[in-house]
């Protein structure tokens, strides 16, 4: 099975939490599956939440591409990526009802985000995705959870005959952290070499939407070089000598 690969990243981005308090928007700290589909119907020109009608259970993008295989590998220093706080003031009148009616919000976004992404070829969908993405001819500019961040898609490579992975020993990508066990000992102290620091980022972040109203269900992900000690999911490949988590 062929894949393609490219890299996502932008100055900064915004996928935002659910849950507020008040005008405090809160961001995931990397981005997930749903806000990948929605980059990727962008750019074939699908429509989005605002489009969605009564007669419809989820928006078209998420409809049409939500079997889409994909892994996600972190770009950032051991997958944190830093988060500032941005402030905003909207003093229109109708905006607030507190005093001058001026409204503040704040939002926190991430600071100059990167990601490599992959997408298994399994289908017509998933090769059209690959000859717009290969001719940069997106249908809408992409962004990164929200207009004011800009996408930036580069280095778009295709992937020939990329295999499943028999014996897995560490993954290269974020993963769902449910189908594995990891040996917290995996370092050797008595070899001479240096040995990388161990890291391990972990975050529940989006998987799917809920048929009904949509929301955001959520699994526990992890992204670590910690080496796998069980296994029970047989969706990895090894691209260009990584170990990509599709799902």
């Amino acid at each position: 099975m062929d894949a393609l690969k490219f890299t996502l990243k932008g100055k900064t981005a915004f996928f935002k939490k659910p849950d507020v308090n008040t005008y405090f928007y809160f961001t995931y700290g990397n981005i997930h599956k749903i806000a990948i589909l929605g980059i990727l119907g962008s750019i074939l020109g699908l429509k989005g939440y605002n489009d969605q009608t009564e007669n419809h259970i989820y928006p078209e993008f998420y409809e049409k591409l939500k079997d889409i295989e994909i892994g996600i590998v972190p770009l950032n220093h051991q997958g944190y990526i830093p988060k500032k706080i941005q402030t905003f003031n909207n003093s229109v009148g109708y905006a607030s009802k507190e005093q001058g009616g001026n409204l503040i919000v704040k939002e926190q976004w991430l600071e100059d985000p990167s990601w490599e992404i992959y997408i298994l070829l399994k289908g017509d969908l998933e090769n059209q995705l690959k000859d717009n993405i290969l001719n940069y001819n997106f249908k809408f500019i992409p962004y990164l959870g929200k207009n004011d961040h800009i996408a930036i898609i580069e280095n778009v490579e295709l992937l020939k005959d990329v295999k499943k992975i028999d014996k897995l020993k560490k993954i290269d990508s974020l993963a769902i952290k449910n189908y594995f066990s990891f040996m917290d000992d995996s370092l050797d102290f008595d070899e001479e070499d240096e040995s990388e620091d161990m890291f391990k980022y972990e975050e529940m972040l989006p998987m799917s939407l809920e048929e009904t109203t949509n929301k955001y269900e959520l699994k526990p992900f992890i992204y670590t070089n910690l080496s796998i000690e069980n296994s029970s999911y047989d969706l990895i490949y090894e691209c260009n000598d990584k170990n990509i988590f599709f799902f």
